[in-house]
């Protein structure tokens, strides 16, 4: 006889070990089944966010700035280095230990909020309202059933048409987390938040890097004057970036990759490079699900659909994270699989796609909440806009970084904060105010009259809101 539950999880990324997590806070019976295996084919849960995302992208990030400061940045502050060396399998072993302790961290999590965990592949078998029937293909192949599945599935790379990733030569953000000596040339096709956080890793640690990008303008999404902040930055960095690039045959060689592409002005052009990343979006999973066979509806695109409370079209069944609609962060993910987990029990789950910040974790790091000052222009939205520059900034000063800026816009009648941008150290962390006071419907004039710390960085946020009404007090 099948195992019974509440509540079945399939997928253990971000949204779907919180959505287990929540929903047995709730009294609920519930199981999460997640496929992701260790090197030793053990489990390991976290999804493409713990195991070759978000965690192990900030481990490198992390140490290939510490490689740079100390062989660029530490003789300012007095610390002299040398024989610099780079113990390039110390730092990959880092980045492993560092996500195996995140995949141990859920499985504890499991344990002490008693959900059944389940390692092997989730699908549908047969149901309806009343339960479904989902198969678990792992070590040994079992059935369980309950009457509220969550699908939380994630996503996969794209890859380029006729091009696909032998993660060798060929490199999807799993690849490029694993590359075991310095390319010396690398080339990365995509301009987005992976290709720039992976393309800075290597920059950092010795390669001569290239970013081809399809759209004319850079980081079109960011805040027109934040972008063009971040782009000078980067190319005063070494990081080389060709904007309205039409990518044509990639070949791969014994040793390297040939990417011939027409640039921005039209002309042909050919580039050899010894790896190449390719990071130009990723599309939702739904492999192996058997999602026609029990009549799940999915939209044009291949996401799963849902409705804004996350529900699919099958009654009981719903869907959260990268493979439905939204932006695929990984937070996001986790605030659906939240306010899920709560509607299943009758509460009512709260989603505010209007303040989910977005986070690159560049050197400077990029952060915004809100709308773009495009975006106000196009919409016929009135605004104030203010800014302040690190540059004028007592902690920047002190930690040698004075790069970018706080930028905040408001509503010209009501002083409402409509948006924030930050391109800038720590700037990862300065967001969260402004998320906190967007989601209180705050004024730049309550921003400006909050007494912050001094000398701290979040004090560029003040001065930012004190610059919407054009009286900053330290520019």
């Amino acid at each position: 006889m099948s195992k019974q539950f509440d509540v079945v999880v399939i997928g253990g990324g971000p949204g779907g070990y919180i959505a287990a997590i929540r929903a047995a806070q709730l009294g609920f019976n519930t199981a999460c089944i997640d496929e992701w295996k260790n090197a030793k084919n053990g489990p390991a849960p976290g999804g493409t966010c713990t195991n070759v995302g978000c965690i192990p992208s900030k481990a490198l990030l992390q140490s290939s700035e510490h490689y740079e400061h100390a062989g660029h940045a530490f003789a300012d502050h007095g610390i002299e280095v040398k024989g610099l060396g780079l113990n390039l399998g110390q730092m990959l072993a880092r980045k492993d230990s560092v996500v195996k302790q995140n995949n141990e961290g859920i499985l504890y999590l499991f344990k002490k909020n008693k959900v059944t965990f389940f390692h092997g592949r989730g699908s549908f078998v047969k149901g309806d309202a009343n339960a479904y029937e989902i198969k678990v293909a792992g070590a040994a192949e079992e059935t369980i059933t309950a009457k509220h599945i969550i699908l939380a599935t994630g996503s996969n790379p794209r890859a380029l048409p006729g091009t696909p990733f032998d993660e060798k030569l060929i490199l999807s953000n799993t690849g490029a987390l694993a590359i075991d000596a310095v390319p010396a040339k690398l080339g990365v096709i995509g301009a987005g938040v992976i290709g720039l956080e992976m393309g800075s890793v290597w920059r950092r640690l010795g390669s001569d890097v290239s970013v081809l990008e399809a759209l004319p303008t850079f980081l079109g999404a960011v805040d027109e004057q934040i972008a063009k902040e971040a782009g000078k930055l980067f190319t005063k960095q070494g990081l080389k970036v060709s904007l309205g690039v039409k990518i044509g045959a990639i070949t791969a060689g014994k040793n390297d990759v040939t990417v011939e592409y027409v640039d921005a002005t039209g002309a042909a052009q050919k580039a050899v490079y010894d790896k190449l990343i390719v990071s130009i979006g990723r599309i939702p999973n739904t492999i192996g699900l058997n999602a026609e066979g029990v009549g799940l509806q999915l939209d044009e695109r291949g996401f799963i659909a849902v409705d804004g409370d996350c529900k699919t079209n099958l009654p009981n069944v719903w869907a959260v994270g990268d493979v439905v609609r939204g932006p695929m962060l990984a937070h996001k993910a986790e605030e659906e699989g939240v306010a899920v987990a709560e509607r299943i029990a009758g509460q009512h789950g709260h989603v505010n796609f209007n303040t989910i910040p977005w986070v690159i974790y560049t050197s400077p790091e990029i952060a915004w909440v809100g709308k773009t000052e495009q975006q106000l222009k196009a919409d016929g939205v009135a605004y104030k806009a203010g800014t302040f520059p690190f540059l004028a900034n007592g902690r920047a000063r002190a930690l040698g970084d004075t790069s970018g800026m706080v930028k905040f816009l408001a509503d010209a009648k009501t002083d409402e904060i409509l948006g924030v941008h930050i391109v800038g150290p720590m700037a990862s962390e300065l967001i969260s105010e402004a998320v906190v006071a967007m989601e209180f419907r705050a004024s730049a004039e309550d921003i400006a009259r909050i007494c912050h710390a001094h000398p701290s960085l979040s004090e560029a946020t003040k001065e930012a809101a004190l610059a919407v009404d054009k009286r900053s007090l330290n520019f």
